[in-house]
C-alpha cells in the first residue's frame, strides 16, 4: 500500500501530508496493523514517527508490579512518537496498542525532525494535537480520585454505547473483561464487580453471559445521571 492508496481511503489526510517533502514521502512506509498490535513498548528506543491515518489505539502505562493504567484512547488522524521526539528523549514513556485495524504511515525520526523544523504548517498540526491531548488530560486529572466508582463506570459505558451506535442498534454489549474495565477506568476489579452488581440491581444495566449489556432506555437513564458531570473525552 502506498500513501496515494491511503489518501483515496482517507481524504482528510491530505491536510497533514500536503507539505511533506518529496524525498521524505518516497522513504515513507505504510503498514496496516491488526487489533491488539503493540506499536511500541514503554522504555523502547524510538527511531521512527508515525501518522495514524485510520484505526484507533490506546495509550497505556505499564508498571513493574504488573499493573496497567490506561492513559487515553485516540482516534485518527493522530501521531505516533511525537511527544518523545519533541521532548528530545531517546525512549518512549508509554506503550501504544491498536484497538482496531490501523493504517499508519511511518518515517524515520530523522526525517520527522527535519520536516517539522522547516514546515510551520505541519508544526502547527502536530502542536495542536499535542495541546488537545494535554488539555483533555488536564481537564480530567483527578477524576478517578474524586468521582465515585458507579459514576466512572457509567460515564465509560455511556460513551462506549454512544460510540458503538446504541441509538441505531437499540442495545449494545460491552465485550471487555473486568481486567480491561479496570485498565479503562482505574477502579479495582473487586470494586468494579460490586459496582456492576449495584447498577444491575438498579436496572441501569443487564448482564448476559457475564458481559455488561445496555438497552437504549437504560442508556438514556444513565445519561441523565452522568451528563451534568460527564468527563471530557
Amino acid at each position: 500500500m502506498t500513501i496515494d492508496d491511503v489518501l483515496k481511503k482517507v481524504p482528510e489526510l491530505k491536510e497533514y501530508i500536503q507539505t511533506m517533502p518529496d524525498d521524505i514521502r518516497q522513504r515513507c512506509v505504510v503498514k496496516v496493523h491488526p487489533p491488539g498490535y503493540i506499536i511500541h513498548q514503554k522504555d523502547a528506543p524510538l527511531d521512527y514517527f508515525g501518522i495514524v491515518a485510520s484505526g484507533e489505539h490506546r495509550v497505556i502505562n505499564e508498571f513493574e508490579n504488573g499493573n496497567v493504567f490506561m492513559i487515553e484512547r485516540n482516534e485518527p488522524i493522530d501521531f505516533i512518537g511525537e511527544v518523545t521526539i519533541l521532548a528530545e528523549k531517546p525512549r518512549t514513556s508509554v506503550t501504544i496498542e491498536t484497538t482496531t485495524e490501523s493504517t499508519i504511515i511511518y518515517m524515520s525520526r530523522k526525517d520527522f525532525e527535519y520536516w517539522i523544523s522547516r514546515d510551520i504548517h505541519f508544526l502547527r498540526l502536530v502542536s495542536r494535537k499535542v495541546a488537545f491531548k494535554l488539555y483533555r488530560s488536564s481537564y480530567n486529572r483527578g477524576a478517578k480520585l474524586f468521582y465515585p466508582p458507579h459514576f466512572l463506570l457509567l460515564d465509560f459505558l455511556t460513551r462506549y454505547a454512544n460510540a458503538n451506535g446504541i441509538r441505531q442498534k437499540g442495545q449494545i454489549t460491552v465485550p471487555l473483561t473486568r481486567q480491561e474495565l479496570y485498565e479503562e477506568i482505574g477502579v479495582t476489579v473487586k470494586t468494579i464487580n460490586r459496582t456492576i452488581a449495584r447498577l444491575k440491581d438498579d436496572g441501569i444495566i443487564k448482564l448476559e453471559k457475564g458481559k455488561i449489556t445496555m438497552t437504549l432506555e437504560q442508556y438514556e437513564k444513565a445519561g441523565k445521571y452522568v451528563s451534568p458531570f460527564s468527563i471530557l473525552e
